[in-house]
């Protein structure tokens, strides 16, 4: 589900793992999973997100199934993604996974503290909630635990598929 539904809304040349590691942050893969603030299943989307994702793709079946809730994540990600135009590719993937944890306003507000017209995720993250930056690191830290050529790292096996 996370190859293709990151294909159908990034693109093919755009790696799959990073909503992946995001679910693994969020929910650690666990369909089930819910937050005492109401978010729900792998990607913890809060009831009221699926409700405005479904108006846009009414396709989408239940918020509860892993297929569902992992494309309407991966939607949402590509909505916030979206509103982070003209910046390098990387620093776009940082904010959007910031605003998936924080709220797209709140990071935009992190973002505009930051001076100069060159603005970078190691300068905005300090405007941000230590809850949120510590989500960006784990995906991060993740995505860098990824197999390599002839190695296979203790968190290996959850990018297999």
């Amino acid at each position: 589900h996370f190859r293709k539904y990151a294909e159908r809304y990034f693109g093919p040349h755009f790696d799959w793992r990073w909503f992946k590691a995001q679910a693994i942050a969020e929910s650690h893969l666990r369909p089930a999973a819910a937050s005492p603030a109401g978010a729900r299943g792998i990607m913890q989307l809060m009831p009221s997100t699926y409700r405005d994702i479904r108006k846009r793709q009414p396709h989408f079946g239940e918020l509860s199934s892993a297929r569902w809730n992992i494309a309407a994540g991966i939607y949402y990600d590509r909505q916030i993604y979206r509103k982070w135009r003209g910046l390098p590719e990387q620093e776009r993937l940082y904010l959007t996974l910031a605003s998936y944890n924080a709220g797209y306003a709140r990071v935009r507000a992190a973002y505009n503290k930051v001076e100069g017209k060159e603005k970078s995720w190691a300068q905005v993250k300090a405007h941000l909630p230590g809850e949120t930056r510590a989500y960006v690191a784990r995906i991060r830290t993740l995505m860098e635990q990824q197999p390599t050529t002839g190695h296979r790292l203790q968190l290996a096996y959850l990018f297999d598929t």
